[in-house]
Parts: C-alpha cells; sequence; structure tokens
C-alpha cells in the first residue's frame, strides 16, 4: 500500500520533481501556498488573488508557461479538480499563448496543452520535458500567404487605406501586438481609430522600459500615428483583419522558423496594387536569393554582419534564422541572445522602411537593437560601421542613381574588417557604367565572383536583370581574375498573386545545392568564366556565331531589286497580298499549296 502524502508533500514532491526553482534569469519559477496571480503579475493578471500551487512564467511571453495544481495522493483527480486546473490555465493565458497545465497527485499526472488534455502518466518529469511540448509546430507559408491575401483586400477595399507603406506598418504593429500578448479577440468591436489607438497602446506598454530612451521604437510609433483611412467604422472589416493577423501569429510560432521572412510575403502581395513601376530603392529581395547570398559568403553565427541599405530587414532576417539554428535553436537563450545583440547590423535612410525593418525584426523573435536610421553615405555611418568590426555583408542597395548607390557600397568595403566577404545584388551592368570608380575600388579590395541571376528573378513592376558580386574587403585586386556564372534558371514559377515561388521545391531541394558548389568550386558548368577586370566587370554573355540563311540572303537581294527601282516595298507587298487573295486560283493537293495568278486576258 502506497504512503499517504499530503498536498503540502505533493506540492515539494513537484517542486523538486519539475525543478521549479526560482534561480533562472528574469523567470518566475517556485511552488507555495500565498502567491496570488496578481503578485506574479501586475498588469496581466491585476486583481486575480486565486493561488496556483506552482508556476513557471519566463519573461519571453512568445515561450512556453506551466502552471501547476497538486492534490493529497488520496484524492482523485475529478471532473471538479480538472475544472480548477482549466481555470488556472485560461488566467495564465492572459500573457501567454502556450501553456503547460499539470494536475497531480503524486499517483498520476493529468498534462493540459492549453486546455486539451495532452496526457495521462503516473509520473512527473523535469519541466523541460513540458517546455518541449510546442516544439513541433511548424511554420506554414502557404497560409501565411492566404491570410496576406486576405489583409490586403481588407485594407484597401474595405479600410480604403491608399498608402502600400502605411498598409505594412499597420499590419506589421497589429502582429508585433499580438506577439507581445494583445488580446486582439476583445478589440473586433472598435472602430478603425480605436484599433489603432489600441495597437499602439499595447507596444508602449509591452516596451515600457525601452519606449523612454529607445530612439527605434519612437520613431516606430511616429509613423504608426500618420496612418490613416478613408473608411473607419466597417465592424465586421476589423473583425476580418484581426482573424487573419492571429491566424498569421499562429503560423509563425514555431521553432522550425529558418528565416522566412513574414514581411517580404506583405510586400508581394501588398505590392499588387501599387498602379507604377516600383521605386528601385524599394525593392524586396526574393528569399532563394537572399539564402543563396548567405551560404556564399559562408557565414555563421561567429560572423558580424552588416546590411547598410536594410530595406525592411530580408538579409538579417535570414541571418537571424540561419544563426539561430547554427546553435541549436531558440532553447539556447544565451547564444541566440547574444546573436540578436551582437551579431546583426543594419542602416536605412527612409523612415518607412526603417519602421519596417524594426518591426520585422520584432516579429521575428527580436534583433532590433543595432538598427540605425541613417544614410549610409555619411561619414557618421561610416564611423559606426567601422566600430563594429563587420566580417560579412549582405546587401541588395537601391539602384537609382539619386539614391548613391555606388557611395554606399564604397563606404562599407573602406569600413569594414580586413578581410570581409561582401556579397551585393546590383544590375548586371551597374559595375561597367561606373568603371573609373571601381577601378578605384580595386586597388584597395578584390572583386572575386560575379553570379548572374536568372533574367525574371524581379518580375514584373519590379523588372531588372541582376547579379551577385562578391567582394573582398582591404585586399587590392591586382591581377586577379574574376570568376563568373551564369544560374539560367531557379526552378521557381510565377503564382498568381503570390509572385515567383519555388513550389516544386526544385531550388530548396537541388538547385541551390548545385549553384553553391558550382561557385565554390569554380567550376563545373558551361557558364562558367574568368574575367580579367580591366576587360569585364559584368558577366560575358556568349557571342552568338554569325549565321544567314538562303531565304535571308533573297530578302536581301529582292529588297536592293526594289530599292534600285525606286519601288516602295510596302505598296509591291500589299499588291502581291490582294492579286494573291482576290486575283488567283488556289489549289491543294496533298501538302502542296499551287497559287495561279490571272491576267486580265484570262478574265475577259
Amino acid at each position: 500500500m502506497l504512503a499517504y502524502k499530503t498536498e503540502d508533500e505533493v506540492r515539494d514532491e513537484a517542486r523538486i520533481l519539475l525543478n521549479l526553482t526560482n534561480n533562472e534569469d528574469k523567470t518566475k519559477s517556485g511552488v507555495g501556498q500565498l502567491t496570488s496571480f496578481s503578485s506574479l503579475d501586475n498588469y496581466y493578471f491585476k486583481g486575480i488573488s486565486k493561488r496556483p500551487d506552482g508556476w513557471y512564467f519566463p519573461n519571453d511571453i512568445q515561450k512556453t508557461a506551466i502552471i501547476l495544481e497538486t492534490k493529497a495522493s488520496n484524492e482523485l483527480l475529478d471532473e471538479k479538480n480538472e475544472n480548477q486546473i482549466k481555470e488556472y490555465i485560461k488566467i495564465t493565458q492572459r500573457k501567454y499563448k502556450k501553456v503547460v497545465g499539470i494536475l497531480y497527485n503524486s499517483n498520476e499526472a493529468i498534462v493540459y496543452k492549453n486546455d486539451v488534455v495532452y496526457s495521462a502518466t503516473n509520473q512527473l518529469f523535469d519541466k523541460n520535458y513540458y517546455l518541449k511540448l510546442f516544439n513541433n509546430i511548424q511554420i506554414d507559408i502557404d497560409k501565411i500567404q492566404s491570410c496576406t491575401i486576405n489583409i490586403n483586400e481588407i485594407l484597401h477595399h474595405k479600410f480604403v487605406m491608399q498608402n502600400l507603406t502605411q498598409r505594412m506598418i499597420f499590419t506589421a504593429c497589429a502582429l508585433v501586438a499580438d506577439r507581445k500578448g494583445a488580446n486582439l479577440e476583445n478589440l473586433k468591436n472598435l472602430s478603425f481609430s480605436l484599433l489603432k489607438s489600441q495597437i499602439i497602446e499595447i507596444l508602449e506598454k509591452s516596451y515600457s522600459e525601452e519606449m523612454r530612451s529607445n530612439e527605434k521604437l519612437k520613431i516606430i510609433k511616429e509613423q504608426y500615428q500618420k496612418i490613416t483611412c478613408d473608411k473607419e467604422n466597417d465592424i465586421n472589416a476589423i473583425g476580418d483583419f484581426i482573424d487573419n493577423v492571429i491566424q498569421i501569429s499562429k503560423y509563425i510560432q514555431s521553432n522550425d522558423w529558418q528565416g522566412e521572412d513574414v514581411m517580404a510575403i506583405f510586400f508581394n502581395e501588398f505590392n499588387r496594387y501599387l498602379p507604377k513601376k516600383p521605386d528601385y530603392g524599394q525593392v524586396f529581395t526574393p528569399d532563394n536569393v537572399v539564402s543563396l547570398m548567405y551560404r556564399l559568403i559562408e557565414a555563421n553565427y561567429k560572423d558580424r554582419i552588416l546590411d547598410a541599405a536594410c530595406g525592411s530587414g530580408a538579409f538579417l532576417v535570414k541571418a537571424m534564422g540561419n544563426m539561430t539554428r547554427e546553435v541549436g535553436g531558440i532553447t539556447n537563450d544565451k547564444e541566440v541572445k547574444k546573436i540578436q545583440n551582437e551579431k546583426l547590423f543594419g542602416v536605412e535612410i527612409s523612415k518607412d522602411l526603417f519602421t519596417l525593418a524594426c518591426a520585422n525584426m520584432l516579429i521575428h523573435k527580436d534583433g532590433k537593437t543595432n538598427l540605425i536610421q541613417a544614410d549610409s553615405r555619411d561619414k557618421e555611418v561610416c564611423d559606426w560601421i567601422k566600430s563594429k568590426n563587420i566580417t560579412k555583408v549582405l546587401m541588395n542597395p537601391p539602384y537609382e542613381k539619386k539614391y548613391g548607390v555606388m557611395g554606399i557600397v564604397e563606404n562599407v568595403l573602406n569600413n569594414v574588417s580586413e578581410g570581409a566577404m561582401c556579397a551585393f545584388l546590383l544590375p548586371d551592368n551597374k559595375l561597367e557604367i561606373s568603371r573609373k570608380t571601381v577601378e578605384r575600388w580595386l586597388k584597395k579590395h578584390s572583386l572575386l565572383k560575379i553570379i548572374k541571376l536568372p533574367d525574371n528573378t524581379f518580375t514584373g513592376k519590379a523588372s531588372v536583370n541582376v547579379s551577385i558580386f562578391i567582394f573582398k574587403a582591404h585586399e587590392p585586386q591586382k591581377e586577379k581574375e574574376i570568376f563568373a556564372c551564369w544560374i539560367k534558371e531557379d526552378g521557381l514559377e510565377t503564382v498568381k498573386n503570390k509572385g515567383r515561388q519555388d513550389i516544386k521545391g526544385k531550388w530548396k531541394n537541388e538547385l541551390e545545392d548545385y549553384w553553391y558548389n558550382i561557385i565554390y568550386k569554380q567550376s563545373g558548368n558551361e557558364t562558367c568564366q574568368w574575367l580579367k577586370p580591366s576587360e569585364n566587370l559584368s558577366y560575358k554573355m556568349p557571342e552568338t556565331p554569325f549565321e544567314i540563311s538562303e531565304n535571308d540572303f533573297r530578302k536581301v537581294v529582292l529588297d536592293y531589286m526594289l530599292f534600285e527601282r525606286g519601288i516602295d516595298k510596302k505598296e509591291f507587298e500589299k499588291t502581291i497580298l490582294e492579286k494573291v487573295l482576290y486575283e488567283s486560283d488556289i489549289i491543294v493537293e496533298d501538302k502542296t499549296i499551287k497559287i495561279t495568278l490571272k491576267d486580265e486576258e484570262d478574265e475577259k
């Protein structure tokens, strides 16, 4: 017969088995009889006097929380007790989206994932076992895209929000608010103005300590408050918008996240309503290109990575995802925080795009610490770059001359660390056009590789042919030749309303590795070539041999004869066509068509 244990004894037993000690950084963890919810967090649990038997409340609300209710060993875990732990789970969900509830009496443990029973066992495990229960969520890009389409339709047609950037900022801030614990469900009956004010209030509370001293958050607020729309009181539209934001938030709460950029999905969808060709200071880099560039410069979690024209932050988001995976995932808190705070650096001149970049980093686990809103051509920014000891660069700088693309690239090369590998995405002929400038660069730095990308990399409104140019900083070119190749096809297909997508997985599962190996080995494909920098600063397209057919020859001769006789070619062609159509006998025999022209004598 098992020895009887009081509830106090069971609680102490659970504390040891779960390892609920309050010695972790900024994590509230422990057991007791006197601690109320409100004393654990007076903001989310204000006024709640109920007392759980145990708790594990991390500082990051995106992480998993544990709530414990214990009973004496002779007490059955019946419906009454189950309702009690469900009530505690519901209270905990005011702050955390992922809650493990445990009901325990020393003989049996009933475990809940949120309000659904996960398991019933006769033993209790260390808390780390339960903290991993939510790790199997897979990120779903297709569903994110579907929700984004819905959001764009709502904002554009129901709210009549015309400004592309404002639609993105509004959506991103709502998503960040949800990720920070906002109960958006309760805001469905508000007008647009009230919803807008509630979202910014939630953000201010979430970042209350930072907001007072952080210029980034001040800029987010400043740009957010400029948002306007023509229709404010469509309650159904408000509800639909919130539902889709909540769905996106659920889809991206994944430990499987590998740098997929939600903001890029937003842009590709919202961009459909732009009436004109975009400003090339605001073009979003395709994810497959971002992924390849990260690999080509052999970046890893030890590097300090810069994007000095970061736009919405696509390169930094991808780098953060890759580097996080390299240190074992988001569970490695210490290394992940080091990556977020010490390894990623971004500069963006546009306040709108800077706002999107900050929001983007907040959406994707954070990492906004070293983003600055500034002009990368300024001396102050050069000094800032130099002070950061940058080892790798990933950039898609603005192409238009007014943005000073060549000045930005030169400043970056001159101020990163010696030997830093720098990958720039530029129009194919950009360096050729600015040859004198580039020749000056090559006295200090090396252009190692040129990778011409498929002609349809940027399509539609953003159509432009581009190449990846890889430099090594502070190592003169001298006589070194440049390796070049041409990725003619990337396997992506155009999907209606979604842009070019890797729907068959050709790039991810085959072509990326293939081309990475070609470029790494600098051989193995018929497009590979070596260029002398004095002759070529772009991929040299193969020359097509000159050929002339017999028909071409006849055409040239006939054109010359008509010219010599002063006969108008167009009138002659018109006369011949009319005679063939209206003044001839046409006989079809097998595969032969016989045309006989009539003359006036025959007709008489």
